[in-house]
């Protein structure tokens, strides 16, 4: 086994050290990987947790990453890139896989759970009902300059953040942001005065 001297300063000389931990890591050295796993896993777990955002799935994620490094530590090439960017690109894609797993979960999850469910309530009354309730929305938004109706309608109806809505109609964001405010406001006291 080779003996690496930890680096004295400077990032070329952590960097070589790294890689230096890397390459003995492929070879086998726990010793190696222990240093590694030491100087990294901070960094790997904020950039797991910045992506995965709940801390204990993080904790896991960051965990799975070092049993790869452990794993594919030998295929690291100095030549293709720093360690750091080797480690933080296979976090990010572990932890954005991660995500993925747990949203298809879930949305699996939910398709399952409506496809099970039984309406007990009289789904033409409802149907009937929501329209009602569009059309006296859509009523309601008369009271409304068209420069606000414009931009709720957007934003509530075309499913566009205020953001969005902003670069649709080619106006400053917090010009947006006012009309739909004050729009709202508008529609909310009538709504109190019905």
């Amino acid at each position: 086994m080779e003996t690496l001297d930890r680096p004295t300063s400077g990032p070329d000389e952590t960097k070589t050290y790294l890689a230096g931990l890397l390459l003995e890591t492929g070879r086998g050295n726990h010793e190696a990987f222990t240093e590694f796993y030491r100087l990294t896993s901070a960094r790997v777990f904020g950039v797991v947790r910045r992506v995965v955002v709940d801390p204990e799935l993080s904790e896991e994620v960051t965990q799975e990453i070092f049993m790869l490094v452990w794993q594919d530590a030998g295929k690291y090439n100095p030549a293709l890139g720093s360690p750091t960017g080797w480690l933080v690109t296979i976090a990010h894609r572990k932890a954005v896989d991660k995500v993925r797993s747990r949203q298809s979960s879930t949305n699996r999850d939910a398709r399952w759970a409506a496809a099970g469910w039984k309406h007990p309530f009289d789904e033409v009354g409802e149907s009937v009902t929501d329209s009602m309730e569009t059309l006296h929305v859509f009523d309601s938004l008369t009271v409304l300059s068209p420069l606000q109706r414009e931009s709720i309608l957007l934003a509530y109806f075309g499913c566009l953040t205020y953001r969005e809505v902003a670069e649709k109609l080619c106006v400053p964001l917090p010009t947006i942001k006012s009309r739909i405010r004050d729009g709202l406001a508008q529609l909310r006291t009538q709504y109190e005065t019905a």
